[in-house]
């Protein structure tokens, strides 16, 4: 695997990619650093070094781990790239139930860019929503506990002047994930979440070693081993959950197209098991930390008093458990089409050994499908829970605690194996082995 890692600079067009991807990631990181014009950076600073750089398991902390704590630093780069990755959601959602979404999905490039035009439309719309909101509460004082007087300048010009600023970062974002995408290696905008979430396993480390260190230790050798030992098993299942899948088997018959046959034979149309991938976690978080947010509006003190204690009961872990097996089943239920499948088989001379072509087939699919969601959405929701029950039964720090499993784990393996995998078919383009085998040279062009 080092050989592999070595020849990768061996190559010309790979070197360059891997390069460019790496100065745009450092334009990113650079983003996150910029503070909003007319907000104070000395009172951003002294109030992040005495809250301690907390991220939290809310909402709010949920959107500062994907922003590479640029929401807690109120930078440029506060909306960070979700409002693209929503905006890529709804389009993706909606092209099940659009007849002319669905229609451009089907009409190869010039559908997809199509969509895309679409896609960054929605983007600026999100944005200016967002940044509008975060704009009043820097105003009023009521952005996660910043002191009232953060904002230094006219609140009207500051309202529009922090728009501009949000919807600008997160923009350049956007179009910095598109061009490593294009040009550089892996998917761009992944790619971003990932070295966001990354970004604060420092954090994660310093606080593992100052709590095992020193007098009344709270974590002694025994307990580093044993996260070490856990979180190594919790990312061999991810990544073997994350690669599993069902190979049904696919029959062709000899054809002829035109005056030339075609050879029939066997091949195996693949499942997924996780075939949803983070997607549920997410819907999940998002829906169980805004219910209680609400209720903290609520006029009542007992609303107010179960807000606060939601998300620490037993009564969140097993509806966030819920939430993400029904959002496994609508998100196969949106994205797998049986029918079509089936209605493509048929079409190109393909079937399933022993299922009749058509209906039967879609049948079949779809039973297989399920089996296999279920499988995948329990997976989910124990590596979900995971860092909730770290957190809790065991009391070890949320920045730990949080990439034992959830969110940040899922996204992070699934990035890393898909850049793994282009830059390994770049490799064996040019007659490199991969990260599998020895990383010697076969030959030359």
């Amino acid at each position: 695997m080092l050989s592999a890692f070595l020849n990768m600079f061996k190559i010309k067009e790979l070197r360059s990619r891997i390069l460019f991807t790496l100065g745009l990631v450092f334009i990113c990181r650079l983003i996150v650093s910029v503070p909003l014009p007319g907000v104070s950076a000395s009172i951003i600073e002294s109030w992040v070094t005495a809250s301690g750089g907390r991220t939290g398991d809310g909402l709010l902390g949920l959107m500062n781990l994907f922003s590479g704590g640029a929401m807690m630093k109120c930078s440029i780069g506060t909306l960070g790239i979700m409002p693209y990755i929503s905006a890529s959601i709804i389009i993706q959602l909606m092209s099940g139930v659009i007849p002319y979404l669905e229609k451009l999905r089907r009409e190869g490039d010039v559908g997809h860019q199509k969509i895309t035009q679409y896609t960054r439309y929605l983007t600026v719309v999100i944005c200016a929503v967002q940044a509008g909101f975060m704009a009043v509460a820097l105003s009023t004082g009521n952005y996660w506990g910043l002191p009232a007087n953060v904002v230094q300048v006219n609140p009207i010009g500051f309202f529009l002047l922090c728009i501009v600023s949000l919807v600008t970062g997160s923009l350049l974002l956007m179009w910095v994930g598109e061009q490593i995408t294009s040009r550089g290696i892996g998917n761009g905008i992944s790619l971003i979440i990932t070295i966001n979430i990354v970004s604060s396993l420092p954090n994660a480390v310093q606080l593992v070693f100052t709590q095992s260190t020193g007098e009344g230790a709270l974590i002694g050798p025994f307990h580093i081993v044993f996260m070490l030992a856990l979180i190594f098993a919790v990312v061999l299942a991810v990544v073997a959950i994350t690669q599993a899948q069902q190979k049904v088997p696919v029959q062709f018959a000899k054809r002829m197209v035109g005056r030339k046959p075609m050879q029939g034979g066997t091949q195996h149309l693949p499942l997924r098991v996780n075939y949803s991938g983070v997607m549920p976690i997410i819907f999940g978080s998002v829906i169980l930390q805004v219910i209680p947010a609400v209720a903290r509006w609520m006029p009542w003190q007992g609303a107010k008093e179960w807000a606060q204690s939601f998300p620490l009961s037993n009564m969140y872990l097993f509806l966030f458990a819920l939430m993400i097996l029904f959002f496994s089943y609508f998100w196969v239920a949106t994205q797998f089409n049986p029918v079509q499948i089936a209605d493509d088989l048929k079409r190109r001379g393909g079937y399933v050994p022993g299922i009749r072509p058509g209906r039967p087939t879609a049948d079949y699919l779809d039973r297989a499908m399920t089996r296999l969601t279920l499988a995948g959405a329990i997976f989910l929701a124990v590596i979900a829970i995971l860092p909730n029950i770290m957190n809790k039964t065991f009391n070890v720090h949320w920045t730990i605690a949080e990439f034992f499993g959830g969110t940040s784990l899922l996204i992070i393996v699934g990035v890393m194996l898909d850049t793994m995998r282009q830059v390994e078919s770049h490799l064996l383009m040019h007659h490199y082995d991969g990260f599998l085998k020895k990383g010697k040279m076969r030959g030359r062009r």
